[in-house]
């Protein structure tokens, strides 16, 4: 049964809660953080990259990523192919990237790394996106299956892209989480503004991922059926 909407209405709200959210992880490491910083005598200004690239530069790029085809429903296939890809590909080597800047921070401090489940949850994601990635490259672009094999593994390659992005959402939450504990049990104050922020934070990336989700799944046009628009055989 379809939502009775098309997807371009959950792409507005998920845009809208994109820009919300990255504000508000930039205010927290910036103005209540201290900053970024890649080099810095203060590791926790190396930290301070790893929420922000993994927010604006993996989820929400990501994010771009599967609604450009709800966004742009009457581009040119190859060419809404062709962004897909590219959107994929800066998220995939941000993530990388926030991922190795949590490294550098942990090395530099003398912490232990991979030892909580958001650590374990977030190589698991990066890794499986990667897969996601290889594979739909090989599938759908480069050298590209036949048409038939093709529509074959799309709905397998749109359920597995979903998991992996819910997959990293989760992660996310788990994120804000560790970190704000940490930061309570060094002594910030509970319910004190940082505080609210980080989770209010973490709810408005809750809300961006279900529009994200939902706009996913919704019909382009109220007369198609769910999912994306089948691939052409030539």
């Amino acid at each position: 049964m379809g939502l009775g909407v098309r997807a371009l209405s959950f792409t507005y709200v998920a845009h809208a809660l994109a820009v919300v959210a990255a504000a508000m992880v930039l205010v927290w490491c910036i103005h209540f953080r201290g900053g970024l910083a890649f080099e810095a005598t203060n590791k926790n200004l190396i930290f301070n990259l790893h929420p922000v690239l993994m927010l604006i530069g993996f989820i929400i790029l990501g994010s771009e990523a599967i609604m450009i085809y709800k966004v742009l429903p009457t581009l040119n296939h190859d060419t809404t192919k062709l962004i897909h890809l590219i959107l994929h590909t800066i998220a995939l080597v941000l993530g990388a990237f926030g991922i190795y800047c949590a490294f550098k921070n942990h090395n530099e401090s003398g912490i232990a790394n991979l030892y909580s489940l958001h650590s374990w949850l977030g190589i698991g994601t990066i890794s499986l996106y990667g897969i996601q990635w290889i594979f739909g490259f090989i599938a759908f672009f480069f050298p590209g299956a036949a048409p038939n094999v093709r529509k074959g593994v799309l709905p397998w390659h749109v359920l597995f892209g979903i998991f992996v992005y819910i997959l990293a959402l989760a992660t996310a939450q788990l994120g804000f989480l560790e970190k704000l504990t940490f930061l309570e049990s060094s002594g910030l104050d509970k319910y004190g503004a940082e505080a609210f922020l980080v989770n209010f934070t973490a709810l408005v990336v809750v809300l961006f991922g279900a529009s994200v989700v939902v706009a996913a799944v919704a019909p382009a046009r109220l007369e198609e059926p769910q999912g994306y628009a089948p691939i052409p055989e030539n």
